[in-house]
C-alpha cells in the first residue's frame, strides 16, 4: 500500500485575503458573466471567469505579484528568475520589470512566438532551453544558484497559490451562490488556493479541476497519493502541459477539491472555436479546457450555477487559424472535394454552373492530370468551397451524382 503524501503548507484563506489586499489595486478585476449560450447548451447557468483580460493575458500574475511584492530587499536588488510555458514568465516579467527589478525567464524551445516575443516586451531576459517545461525548470534552477537569482516557483509556492487563491475570493464576491467552480489544472496552484479560499468561505461548493488528458498529472498524482512523473507528451493547452504535480499543492488539492477530470485535444479545440463564435472571447488551449469539460458532459450537473474560468488567452495565431480551420471542416462549413473532369474547354464552366446553383462558395482549386489514377484526356480538380453545413453538402454532392460527375469528398 502506497504511504499518504503529506507536506506542511502555509496557506490559509487569512494568507489569501491577505494576498488578495495586496495585489487588487494592481491586478485586473476581471469580468465574471453570464454566458446564455453555453448555459442553453449545457442546460446549466454558466458564468465565465474572463481572466484572459488580464494586462498579460492571464490569471499568472496574481500569483507572481504577491511572490514578488514579497521579495526581501536583497533579493530585489539581486533580480529574479522562473521557468515557465508562457504565461507564468510574462506575468513575473511585467511585474518584476514596473518595480525595477531584473528578470530572467527560462522557456522551452518549443513556447509559441507569440508568448516568447511578449515576455521580451515586458523587459525581461528570456532564456529558451529544453523540450518542455520541466527541461526548462532544471536550467532556471541551476541559473539561480549560479547566479544568485531568487528562484519564483510557477505553481509550487505558498505566497504564489495565495495569490491564485484571490480568484476564489473575487468570483464569490462577483456571484456569490455559485454550485460549482470548474478550473483548469496544472501544477496545481491555482485550483489548490482557488479551491481553499472558496471552500472555506462556502463549504458548500463544489470545485472540480480540469487537466489535458495527455498530461494529467495532479490525476496521476491524487491516484498515487504523491507526486509522479510522467513520460513527456504534447497538447495544445501548453499552458498546464505539467508532467509532475506540485508537492505544496497535492495537500490542498486532495483536501478542497471534489474531481479532477480529462479533456481531449479535439474537444479543447472545439471549445476554443466555441469561445471565440458564440462568446466572441479569445481563449488559449489551457484557458479553454474547463467549458471543454463542461460542453462534453465531463460535469455531470444539470440545472446548477457553474462558475467556468478561462484562465488565459495567449494563443499562437497559427495554432489558432488550424484550429478554425478544422472546425469549419467538422461542421460542414468548409468542403475539399476531388472531382475527376473531361480535360477539354468548358468542362469547368460547366462544373461551375452547378456548383453555382446550389450556392456553394469555390474558395481554392488545384488541377491535377498525373495522380489519383487519372485517366489520359481527363483531369482531377479539387475544390475547396465555403459551404452552410451537412445538410448543404449533402445537396451539392447529390447534384454532382446527378450531373454524372465522378467525386469524391477529400477529408
Amino acid at each position: 500500500m502506497v504511504a499518504s503524501f503529506r507536506m506542511p503548507n502555509m496557506v490559509t484563506r487569512e494568507t489569501i485575503e491577505e494576498a488578495y489586499g495586496r495585489i487588487r489595486g494592481s491586478v485586473f478585476t476581471s469580468p465574471f458573466m453570464r454566458s446564455e449560450n453555453f448555459s442553453r447548451l449545457t442546460g446549466n447557468e454558466i458564468y465565465l471567469k474572463l481572466e484572459n483580460h488580464q494586462m498579460t493575458g492571464a490569471f499568472k500574475e496574481r500569483g507572481a505579484l504577491n511572490r514578488i511584492l514579497l521579495l526581501e530587499p536583497e533579493e530585489r536588488r539581486r533580480g529574479v528568475i522562473t521557468a515557465s510555458a508562457g504565461n507564468h514568465g510574462q506575468a513575473v516579467a511585467y511585474h518584476a520589470s514596473k518595480r525595477g527589478i531584473a528578470a530572467e525567464i527560462c522557456m522551452p524551445l518549443t513556447t509559441p512566438l507569440v508568448k516568447v516575443s511578449a515576455t521580451r516586451g515586458y523587459g525581461a531576459e528570456v532564456v529558451l532551453h529544453g523540450a518542455n517545461y520541466d527541461e526548462a525548470c532544471e536550467e532556471a534552477l541551476r541559473r539561480a544558484q549560479a547566479l544568485g537569482l531568487t528562484f519564483i516557483h510557477p505553481f509550487d509556492d505558498e505566497a504564489v497559490i495565495a495569490g491564485q487563491g484571490t480568484l476564489g475570493i473575487e468570483m464569490l464576491e462577483q456571484v456569490s451562490d455559485l454550485d460549482a467552480a470548474i478550473v483548469p489544472v496544472g501544477g496545481g496552484g491555482l485550483v489548490a488556493g482557488l479551491a481553499c479560499a472558496m471552500k472555506e468561505k462556502r463549504p458548500q461548493i463544489e470545485v472540480i479541476g480540469v487537466q489535458a488528458s495527455r498530461l494529467a498529472s495532479m490525476k496521476a498524482a491524487i491516484e498515487r497519493n504523491a507526486p509522479f512523473t510522467l513520460p513527456p507528451n504534447k497538447t495544445i493547452a501548453d499552458g498546464i502541459a505539467v508532467r509532475c504535480a506540485g508537492a505544496r499543492t497535492l495537500p490542498l488539492v486532495r483536501q478542497y477539491v471534489d474531481e479532477i477530470v480529462t479533456v481531449d485535444e479535439e474537444e479543447i479545440a472545439n471549445a476554443i472555436l466555441l469561445l471565440l463564435e458564440k462568446e466572441k472571447t479569445l481563449a488559449e488551449g489551457a484557458g479553454a479546457v474547463a467549458i471543454a469539460a463542461v460542453l462534453n458532459h465531463k460535469i455531470p450537473h444539470r440545472g446548477r450555477r457553474l462558475g467556468v474560468l478561462v484562465s488565459g488567452g495567449n494563443i499562437d495565431v497559427t495554432l489558432l487559424s488550424r484550429i478554425i480551420e478544422r472546425g469549419l471542416v467538422k461542421d460542414g462549413r468548409l468542403l475539399r472535394i476531388r472531382i475527376h473532369l473531361p480535360d477539354h474547354p468548358g468542362a469547368l464552366q460547366r462544373l461551375s454552373t452547378v456548383i453555382a446553383e446550389h450556392k456553394a462558395n469555390i474558395i481554392e482549386t488545384s488541377f491535377n492530370r498525373a495522380y489519383y489514377g487519372v485517366m489520359l484526356g481527363d483531369t482531377a480538380i479539387d475544390i475547396t468551397m465555403e459551404m452552410r453545413g451537412p445538410e448543404h453538402i449533402a445537396e451539392l454532392t447529390a447534384a454532382l451524382d446527378a450531373a454524372g460527375y465522378v467525386h469524391e469528398r477529400v477529408q
